[in-house]
């Protein structure tokens, strides 16, 4: 696993590190991925979430007051409780607090039965989990889902972010999503920032919590620590 902060912006800690799978060597989350198959589903699901407890206890997380998100495929979970129980279970073994752990919900495939989608998030609130819908505004993860679904997290996808500062229709739909998150009781996580006049874009805009590699690279079985930008008068410049 590698991880990667979620800033509050507003104090400069990570209120998060999320865990990304890398292959053995590093090799990228695509080339992990594209071995994945509906047969191996169900396992790679289990083995990343036990990877990444253990990965970020061993990188020193418990050191932090951060949470840990961790990435989790719903049609692998055939039932919210029992396939949570691996995860519980090595979450005690490492010393990890169960009200720390965040899931990301992150499918690439149309989600049919969002009732069964609905069943985990719910079962995982009901257990003390934070929940969040990953690159909110692709694919399948849109304003129809969220109808359906409310977790407690939205992370806005990195093509709505990249250029916002320059795109007055990036800009009115990040803002409009924002409003109607507040209104849902929902956080809005933005990712995939890259340049300072981004970030303060969406500062502007009143996003608390940010992600991307202005702030830091994913670290390779490690805890990054978070570079947070400061305006100072006219000119910008990295802490």
């Amino acid at each position: 696993m590698a991880f990667q902060p979620i800033v509050d912006c507003e104090t400069g800690a990570a209120f998060a590190y999320e865990a990304l799978v890398r292959g053995e060597n590093g090799e990228s989350a695509q080339w992990v991925l594209s071995q994945v198959d509906e047969r191996t589903r169900y396992a790679f699901d289990q083995q990343c979430r036990v990877a990444a407890i253990k990965g970020a206890v061993e990188a020193g997380i418990l050191d932090t007051d951060a949470r840990l998100s961790i990435n989790f495929l719903p049609n692998a979970v055939y039932s919210p409780l029992a396939c949570i129980q691996l995860t519980l279970k090595t979450a005690r073994e490492c010393n990890f607090p169960t009200d720390r752990l965040m899931f990301e919900l992150t499918e690439n495939e149309r989600i049919d039965d969002t009732d069964h989608v609905r069943k985990i998030v719910e079962t995982y609130r009901s257990m003390g989990f934070s929940t969040a819908i990953d690159d909110f505004g692709a694919g399948h993860s849109g304003l129809g889902l969220l109808a359906r679904i409310q977790t407690d997290y939205i992370k806005l996808d990195m093509e709505l972010i990249r250029g916002i500062d320059s795109s007055g229709p990036r800009r009115i739909i990040v803002e409009g999503i924002a409003r109607t998150s507040q209104r849902l009781g929902i956080t809005v996580i933005a990712e995939g920032i890259e340049t300072i006049d981004e970030w303060h874009t969406l500062r502007l805009l009143g996003i608390r919590y940010c992600q991307g590699y202005l702030f830091a690279k994913p670290g390779f079985r490690t805890i990054p620590t978070v570079d947070l930008p400061i305006e100072i008068g006219s000119a910008r410049a990295v802490a």
